[in-house]
């Protein structure tokens, strides 16, 4: 087992409960896990820009403040992952989570997507980005356990150690 801490950028849709999925994981293994994230409360997201710098009248000026105040925690935040989980939900075109995935890619972060069987083809390009792509968040726990502690679920010490 390790005993330094990784660091983990969740990226990716804000609307079902996957990173607590994942975070509660981690935590029952007693994985050495650090979670980042972007802000996840969609309208404080959407707004910071004007809420910060001043209001905007054209929308396309409003939502070009906010993206970019939020850029510099996104491109930090990765930055500083050593592992990238990238969750693409049913509901939404998560666009900034494909921009999130091609940032990490090009950073060179081991990157991990988790989207369901629907998004297979839409997603090809980052999922051949990505080092693994899982469909349920409780694959990317068993992922995080594996690389962190090179055990691998469902075996036990011995088994691992015979091999």
């Amino acid at each position: 087992m390790t005993t330094s801490s990784w660091t983990v950028y969740l990226s990716g849709e804000i609307h079902t409960d996957w990173r607590e999925q994942i975070m509660s994981g981690t935590k029952a293994a007693g994985l050495p896990v650090a979670f980042a994230a972007p802000v996840t409360h969609h309208e404080a997201s959407d707004d910071c820009g004007v809420a910060i710098l001043g209001l905007e009248p054209d929308k396309f000026w409003h939502d070009h403040k906010g993206a970019k105040v939020n850029a510099i925690r996104t491109r930090t935040l990765i930055g500083k992952a050593d592992i990238v989980v990238v969750r693409f939900g049913e509901k939404y075109k998560q666009w900034n989570a494909a921009f999130d995935a091609g940032l990490a890619a090009a950073l060179g972060k081991p990157l991990i997507v988790l989207h369901g069987p629907e998004h297979g083809h839409a997603l090809k390009e980052v999922d051949a980005a990505a080092l693994a792509v899982a469909v349920e968040p409780a694959q990317v726990v068993d992922i995080l356990r594996y690389v962190i502690e090179g055990q691998l679920a469902g075996y036990t010490d011995a088994q691992q150690a015979a091999e």
